[in-house]
């Protein structure tokens, strides 16, 4: 896929020349005080909707956390929530906003001191990541955040699972399970991009809690989560960890169609 250049004005674009360049400067200015200030017709702000996840957060506790909210990460949640974004450039950015996630969810994982000899001769004090981890993503849509983990554990295993709704009872039910032999012993980053209900994702932690992991031990990855999502996680697995971007009563539930391409 081309990165080069993509469509909707994205932040790699080429730069514009002469007066085309300072129109966009003044439209970019322009939108970002429109984007920080009060809402036309009474709508919420993107300042007051991130100031509800942050009492949604507050309210369910240290096991939900968000990363930090910055013009690139509210970018990149637009152009996937824009129902008029081009198919290659949703996927370019989600595989970014996946990035970021992977990146802080491995930073939850522990870590000890170690000391290593630079090319000068000199000592340096750092740390290394403790071994025992592993992935286990949600099928479908979780199959696309394997990558963004790989790209930052190269030999790290994946496991997967597969949970569908009965067509009759309409509860998520367990078709398929793959995890590595020992992984009751192992700090496992399950990845589901978006949770809605959250029923998908208490069914896979029952799976992996059935397997002898605790919940403890269990980070989600997520990129987008409803309040009822995430409470409804955390009320049945108190000890789990969710990281998500955002908190919001909409989810973009199109996510797996669009990046699979199967809308």
């Amino acid at each position: 896929m081309e990165t080069s250049r993509l469509e909707n004005g994205m932040p790699c674009q080429k730069e514009l020349v002469n007066g085309g360049r300072q129109q966009e400067d003044h439209a970019a200015a322009a939108a970002k005080q429109v984007r920080f200030s009060p809402s036309a017709g009474g709508e919420p702000s993107p300042d007051r909707e991130h100031e509800q996840a942050s009492e949604v957060q507050r309210q369910i506790g240290p096991q939900l956390k968000l990363l930090p909210l910055n013009d690139q990460i509210r970018e990149l949640q637009t152009i996937i929530r824009d129902k008029s974004t081009s198919r290659g450039d949703f996927v370019f950015c989600a595989d970014r906003l996946i990035r970021l996630v992977v990146e802080e969810g491995l930073n939850q994982l522990p870590y000890s001191e170690c000391t290593v000899t630079t090319p000068t001769g000199h000592k340096y004090e750092g740390v290394k990541f403790e071994k025992g981890n592993c992935g286990v993503s949600i099928m479908r849509s979780g199959e696309a955040m394997e990558q963004g983990l790989r790209d930052c554990c190269r030999s790290i295993r994946i496991g997967k699972i597969l949970i569908q709704s009965d067509e009759e009872t309409q509860k998520a039910k367990v078709f398929y399970a793959k995890f590595p032999p020992d992984i009751s012993r192992r700090k496992v980053l399950l990845m589901y991009p978006i949770l809605s209900t959250g029923n998908t994702v208490i069914e896979a932690v029952r799976v992996l809690t059935e397997h002898g992991l605790q919940a403890k031990h269990i980070i989600l990855l997520s990129l987008f989560s409803t309040p009822h999502g995430a409470r409804s996680i955390v009320q049945e697995f108190p000890e789990i960890t969710i990281l998500t971007t955002e908190v919001h009563p909409v989810a973009p539930t199109h996510f797996g169609q669009r990046y699979f391409g199967t809308d």
